[in-house]
């Protein structure tokens, strides 16, 4: 299997994606990119148009955005096991979309100071912020996993986003997010990414 090239900022959600490049076991390069600067340049926007990180190249073809590349990695490393069984295929997905919709969206416009007016709820995919942090807290605290009872690619994405979101006040501190993101963190995979991320920023 080709080499995986990860394009990232170590500032940014490429965190996620080098965490499951670090799941998966890939062999990968990385290519580190600047913010208003290589994010923005011809041969980057080739890749991405969007602009943004992560991206990943693999056999030639690019992956952008983070579910979808934890979601791919998970399918072409079968051996890593992160994939879903057929019993866990409608909470894996459910929640890995949840992650890119619900949760992300709340998340966001509350840090940037939007709240949905409450008679506009039904207009807003997630309602309001408070059904969508209820309804993620309810379920982890009767699962150790977002697929149920082992660890797979959606733990990654949907994981980081409530590790990052508890670090930076964007995100309840629930018990049940704290407990969770207290297992993730103990993985040898989230400590290798973490470290060679911060590595990174710090020669930035």
């Amino acid at each position: 299997m080709s080499r995986i090239t990860l394009y990232t900022n170590p500032l940014s959600r490429g965190r996620i994606a080098r965490w499951m490049l670090e799941e998966v076991g890939a062999d990968y390069e990385t290519r580190i990119l600047t913010y208003n600067g290589t994010m923005k340049e011809p041969a980057y926007l080739a890749i991405n148009p969007m602009g943004k990180v992560p991206a990943i190249i693999h056999d030639g073809k690019a992956v952008t955005e983070c579910a979808a590349i934890c979601a791919y990695l998970a399918d072409a490393f079968p051996d890593a096991g992160l994939a879903p069984e057929p019993s866990e295929r409608g909470d894996y997905y459910r929640w890995m979309f949840f992650g890119a919709g619900p949760l992300e969206a709340s998340v966001t416009n509350r840090s940037l100071g939007f709240i949905v007016p409450p008679e506009k709820e039904r207009v807003a995919g997630y309602g309001n912020f408070d059904h969508v942090m209820d309804t993620l807290d309810a379920w982890l605290s009767e699962h150790p996993y977002i697929a149920g009872h082992r660890f797979t690619a959606a733990d990654v994405y949907v994981g980081a986003q409530i590790n990052w979101g508890m670090q930076f006040g964007t995100f309840d501190k629930r018990e049940s997010f704290a407990a969770y993101a207290e297992r993730l963190a103990a993985r040898p995979a989230f400590i290798r990414a973490t470290r060679l991320d911060d590595e990174a920023a710090a020669a930035a």
